[in-house]
């Protein structure tokens, strides 16, 4: 008997605030900006990419573009997506 294995996708998985919070702040204690693009992708793929850009005024489009890895976004765009997948962020001290 064959196995069949479906495609690991992690934005299957944030379905709560708590668990997208530990998943960005796991990322972001990487710090590595190609991966948290690519996270941060990922939650507006789990919270529905056109609502994000309904929320955000940008194009579906510019989304991707601007949240795939290699992308160089302004700080302002990826604030605009922060917020408008409801997300906070907050600094300490290291």
């Amino acid at each position: 008997m064959v196995e069949k294995l479906s495609k690991f996708d992690v934005s299957d998985y944030l379905t709560d605030e708590t668990t997208i919070a530990e998943y960005l702040n796991a990322i972001l204690a990487d710090g590595d900006q190609d991966l948290l693009l690519s996270a941060i992708g990922d939650i507006a793929k789990a919270r529905g990419m056109t609502q994000i850009a309904e929320r955000t005024g940008l194009g579906r489009e510019s989304l991707y573009k601007a949240l795939a890895p290699g992308a160089k976004p302004r700080f302002e765009t990826i604030l605009k997506v922060l917020q408008g997948l409801g997300i906070n962020l907050t600094m300490t001290p290291a």
